[in-house]
């Protein structure tokens, strides 16, 4: 038996793990972070467009700051997240830019004079002031007031992981790659760490640490189309429910990327649409501004994904071999924009649909692209089993209730890294892995107990009939638009399958170099993951964000202004528990309100959301003629807790505090 000690765990090497290790070290902690593949390829790379963060730096985001940022969040999250928690990110975003500037990120920046941009498909020009040049640079993203997103070309998350790899590298984390938790070990409502399989040599290990922290990003791999990465089947997320202790929050609030390259689902960034690019439909008219006249592309992403379905259901659809599709136009940009801030999205196009965007229209279709959902933490990244915290997209912080702002993911890993990875360092420091050999020892004799019954099963499951078969149900039932008769259909169909995945038989029979075995005790945990988004969705009966229901259009704040926490007990159960926990509109910043897209009157209101909006409107008017500041008001609002290094004022210029 082999054992692994260290001060601080981190499974996951993305940003949100990565950026959490560094704040262990800087507390002196032995800190190791696993991955399944080489840190440098984990998904954070993936993210093209940008990292939202209130700078205020050039002309078009002149006047922002936390305030705006901050309604912007709240307002996109259709009022489903923990504005505590948006108010600690939106303070501490513009401080992780900097330090990533600081860390070697090359964020695009601004040059003065004039310069050329496609705004709502019109050539504009644009002049950059001399005191701006230099400056970091943003650009437009949907739902944002102000052009607020920070950009490396678009490339953002490939320089970004590189540049917090390098700087973990350099402060000595530990970071052992291929490696896969299978298990956390735990005692007495405190986790320990975990046990863990080596993919080269199939060897089970026991990492036992003073803390645990789990930042494996999202279970988009549940989905048949999907813009993530094959490692993302939501496996550890699916660890910290199988404790029967931590708890899953919103699983059911998924997000589509309205932009995801045909039939490929490689996603092409919002930048596209946020640098001037536009939607046309198989007549190549522009659609977007008969259903949204105000936002138009740049509406939030889950309005924009359900226009272009319904301009499809509506019979504007591009014919395909694959089905159909709409088309995504940045061919208005020019060929220099586009091989100087999109080439990455250029070279996409021409490698997987053989055209050059710079020419032609690219095909593009919504398809899954992140979970809004994760392991249920406070604010502190704390779950209900003490010792394990969790961060990024794994984590339902609850920074983006049932709908996420484009932009906000990357900052978010990298926000939740330093305020989330700062607490769990202070836990480290304070707390003794005092569990005995013993234990360690039955965790890890289980889990290669399950391996060899796997092994041994002569069961007539095939597990990629099975992986295959779910992957088609949550396309087809639990997608961008949901009713009940489909959700329904969706969990009995999927408790099937769970209860099928129990008599999977493999044809190879060994305990390395198996990819056969690593599915069949993977697609079991996806599968619990998959019934907690389905049976979430299926009792929510209400619209939220992008949680559409046709049967129940309505945002339901009267009945549903709560929650979702799924557990699963009982390792026998075959169906997740389901309870929930209520939002308390007393304590918000921002009442419930319309966010500004669709019809009004789609809102079933609470009528504790107009007492609390008298009461803002008082508070505000009395202290604004108290003469005081935006700060001061804020406090008074909605106190909100933060470490003081981060909770400190962000300058910018022109501001006068």
């Amino acid at each position: 038996m082999k054992i692994v000690y260290c001060d601080s765990l981190v499974i996951g090497g993305g940003l949100a793990g990565l950026r959490s290790a560094v704040a262990c070290k800087e507390r002196g902690l032995n800190t190791i972070v696993l991955s399944l593949i080489p840190v440098k390829r984990s998904h954070s790379a993936a993210a093209q467009g940008g990292m939202q963060a209130s700078l205020g730096n050039s002309k078009m985001s002149d006047g922002d700051n936390e305030d705006l940022h901050f309604a912007d969040t709240v307002k996109g999250s259709d009022w489903g997240c923990d504005q505590k928690v948006a108010r600690m990110f939106v303070t501490t975003a513009p401080k992780a830019i900097r330090q990533l500037a600081a860390w070697g990120v090359p964020w695009t920046r601004i040059k003065k004079g004039d310069r050329t941009a496609i705004i709502n498909a019109q050539k504009t020009t644009i002049t950059e002031e001399e005191f701006r040049h230099g400056l970091i640079h943003s650009r437009d993203f949907g739902g944002t007031k102000k052009w607020r997103t920070c950009y490396t070309a678009d490339a953002t998350g490939h320089s970004m992981l590189f540049a917090v790899a390098n700087e973990a590298l350099k402060r000595g984390v530990l970071i052992h790659d291929r490696k896969e938790a299978l298990a956390l070990i735990h005692k007495n409502n405190r986790c320990y760490g975990a046990v863990v399989r080596d993919l080269i040599t199939g060897e089970l290990i026991g990492y036992v640490a003073k803390g645990t922290l789990i930042a494996t990003g999202g279970y988009g791999r549940i989905y048949k189309d999907t813009t993530n990465a094959v490692i993302c089947e939501g496996t550890g997320t699916a660890l910290a429910l199988e404790t029967g202790i931590a708890k899953l929050g919103n699983m059911e609030a998924v997000q589509f990327h309205p932009t995801g390259l045909f039939p490929s689902g490689i996603l092409l960034t919002e930048g596209c649409r946020g640098d001037g690019g536009v939607l046309r439909d198989v007549d190549g008219y522009r659609f977007m501004p008969d259903y949204e006249p105000e936002k138009k592309e740049l509406a939030s992403r889950d309005v924009v994904a359900r226009r272009m379905l319904q301009r499809i259901r509506e019979g504007k659809g591009v014919s395909s071999p694959y089905g159909e599709h709409l088309w995504l136009d940045i061919s208005i940009l020019g060929r220099k924009h586009i091989e100087t801030n999109l080439r990455d999205v250029q070279e996409i196009c021409q490698v997987f649909a053989g055209i050059d965007p710079a020419d032609k229209w690219a095909p593009v279709k919504p398809m899954q692209h992140y979970c809004m959902g994760g392991i249920r933490t406070n604010a502190k990244g704390e779950t209900a089993l003490a010792g394990l915290f969790s961060a990024g997209e794994a984590a339902c912080w609850d920074l983006h209730g049932f709908n996420r702002l484009g932009g906000n993911s990357v900052s978010e890993a990298v926000v939740s890294g330093m305020i989330i990875g700062d607490y769990f360092a202070e836990s480290c420091t304070g707390a003794y892995a005092d569990i005995e050999t013993k234990l360690v020892e039955d965790f890890i004799n289980a889990q290669q107990g399950y391996l060899d019954s796997i092994l041994a099963n002569t069961g007539t499951e095939n597990v990629f009939e099975i992986k295959n078969s779910m992957k088609q149900i949550m396309g087809d039932k639990v997608g961008i638009f949901r009713d009940g008769e489909h959700l329904a259909s969706a969990v009995s169909e999927l408790e099937q399958l769970y209860i099928r995945s129990k008599n999977i038989g493999i044809k190879t029979k060994r305990l390395s170099a198996n990819p056969e075995l690593e599915e069949a005790y993977r697609v079991p945990k996806m599968l619990k993951i998959a019934l907690c988004v389905a049976k979430g969705a299926l009792d929510r009966t209400e619209s939220r964000g992008a949680h559409s229901r046709e049967d129940y259009p309505k945002r339901d704040d009267q009945n549903w202004l709560k929650r979702t926490l799924t557990s699963w007990e009982d390792p026998n159960q075959t169906m997740p528990t389901i309870t929930y926990e209520p939002l308390d509109i007393a304590t918000m910043e921002m009442a419930p309100g319309f966010r500004g897209y669709g019809a009004k009157g789609m809102i079933i209101e609470n009528p504790e959301s107009l007492r609390r909006q008298e009461q803002i409107d008082k508070i505000r008017s009395d202290m604004e003629a108290q003469g005081k500041n935006r700060y001061e008001i804020q406090e008074a609002l909605m106190p909100f807790e933060l470490q003081p290094y981060y909770k400190a004022r962000n300058e910018r210029i022109g501001d006068k505090q």
